[in-house]
């Protein structure tokens, strides 16, 4: 998509009326580090570091339409327990989202416990009923639906199989009149009746029609069979890193390719895709810029750690991101450092850090930068701003500009990052990074680097990497002006 389609599908999002139906649920993930092995049993031990709770499945689906800047109307079903108080109070946090939620004192709220240590799922623990509400249940929620239904720009109904999508409410939903998009788990699509989009992903398409989802030919062929075996009249299917492929009755099947991403975590993906493709409908986009926008969101998804929410910026910078080349998006503002310092650290990644002017790139910075990423998984390079530099250096310095030189750096495959600053010193970027390593050259001791007692305070090192002798900045300066000859 454009980037001024973009905007204006984002901008005409902003405030529309979502309903959000089905299983809600909550998520707690519990973080630790496991440094060794029970003696009661062959498995490891979590020392507990922190605790994170927030609203899962059809919750997760309102937390993402509300980032994305719509207003939301939650129906769904909770216990009358610990975690449906939990429920409440996360729907209450939130100023996007409107709390429709019915109480059943016969169910427990359904609660899903992962535990995560070095960006790796050790266990996950569920507590959840999973047979059909009933009775008054589900007279209630039928009732908030037709009573929050009308007027809102789209249905979106998560199915997770926890029992609160019923046939009744299917029927509620489609009896408001507004467009209705399922995310779907389910073996059969035909329950749904006469939706407008069935959103599985490449195995519940298999599931659901008995037929391969691989290659292009084969999502094409089971996309023609499901719409055949339910009245749906559309159906998107997300592939992960091959796209998405959409199927509307009577025309050929389009599909939709992203720009490659680092995945980190794939949890939420389909909520958040859900989510952006809802919202893009209730603005009044065409299907196919509602899948765009799905698409680029749930790839934004991808790339934080945990069930995560995507804000309108972040699609923004995304979009952008897509149209640069590789080297332009190395280069990261300091907010956007510290998220991806988030994420290499989920996956048990060594941060390193160093910085410099970087004026005239030459062999042996190259040897200098290869020496530092050797000691870390990940390199960040804080690069002086042309103003610090004058200031460093004096007038006439530098020689290359600051977008010059921090592109030649981030073209080396030896950085990772890098982070441009216009203070006398880095200190900010250390204290916002916290590398694990802190590299500098061997021209200096190490009590003369800048934040290296800080990087040792919490735990980390500092490194002095060798230099290459004959090359530096200043000397080139010197040859190309003729002072350096003989």
């Amino acid at each position: 998509m454009e980037l001024a389609a973009l905007q204006g599908l984002i901008d005409r999002a902003s405030g529309r009326r979502v309903v959000c139906v089905g299983d809600v649920m909550v998520d707690r993930f519990v973080y630790g580090s496991v440094t060794r092995m029970s003696p009661e049993a062959p498995i490891p031990i979590l020392a507990r570091s922190r605790e994170l709770v927030m609203l899962g499945a059809s919750g997760n689906v309102a937390r993402n339409v509300s980032a994305l800047g719509g207003q939301v109307v939650l129906v769904g079903v909770i216990g009358s327990d610990i975690e449906g108080r939990e429920v409440l109070r996360l729907v209450g946090d939130d100023g996007g989202i409107e709390g429709a939620l019915v109480t059943d004192t016969n169910r427990p709220t359904t609660l899903k416990t992962r535990f995560v240590s070095g960006g790796q799922q050790l266990l996950r623990v569920d507590v959840e009923e999973t047979q059909p509400i009933t009775g008054d249940t589900d007279a209630r929620v039928c009732r908030m639906i037709r009573d929050v239904g009308p007027g809102a720009g789209v249905i979106i109904l998560s199915d997770y199989g926890k029992g609160v999508v019923t046939d009744d409410v299917i029927k509620a939903c489609r009896q408001t009149g507004v467009p209705v998009v399922v995310d779907s788990k389910a073996r059969s699509f035909r329950r749904y009746g006469p939706v407008d989009v069935i959103k599985p992903n490449a195995a519940e398409l298999s599931y659901a029609t008995g037929l391969p989802t691989g290659a292009d030919d084969e999502i094409e062929a089971a996309l023609a069979r499901a719409l055949d075996l339910c009245e749906a009249r559309a159906i998107l299917v997300t592939r992960a890193a091959q796209g998405m492929s959409l199927a509307i009755r009577g025309r050929p099947v389009r599909h939709f390719q992203g720009s490659p991403r680092e995945v980190f975590d794939v949890s939420g993906a389909g909520d958040t895709a859900i989510a952006a493709l809802g919202l893009g409908i209730a603005s009044g986009g065409d299907l196919e810029e509602a899948v765009s926008l799905a698409l680029l969101a749930s790839g934004v998804a991808v790339g934080k750690v945990g069930t995560a929410t995507v804000t309108p910026e972040e699609l923004i910078e995304a979009s952008l991101a897509a149209h640069m080349a590789a080297a332009e998006a190395k280069i990261a503002t300091p907010a956007r450092m510290v998220e991806e310092v988030a994420r290499w650290r989920a996956r048990g990644l060594r941060v390193g850090f160093t910085n410099g002017c970087f004026d005239i790139l030459h062999r042996g910075h190259v040897a200098y930068l290869a020496q530092a990423r050797s000691w870390c998984d990940r390199l960040i390079v804080g690069v002086n701003s042309d103003r610090s530099i004058r200031v460093l250096k004096g007038e006439g310095r530098p020689v290359n500009d600051l977008e010059s030189r921090a592109l030649v750096l981030a073209g080396l495959a030896s950085v990772d990052l890098v982070a441009p600053f216009d203070a006398d010193t880095p200190i900010e970027l250390i204290r916002a990074a916290r590398p694990d390593v802190l590299v500098k050259g061997a021209d200096y001791a190490e009590s003369e680097v800048v934040g290296g007692d800080l990087v040792k305070a919490w735990g980390g090192e500092v490194r002095l990497a060798p230099l290459v002798e004959g090359y530096s900045t200043t000397a080139a300066i010197l040859r190309m002006a003729g002072e350096g000859r003989e």
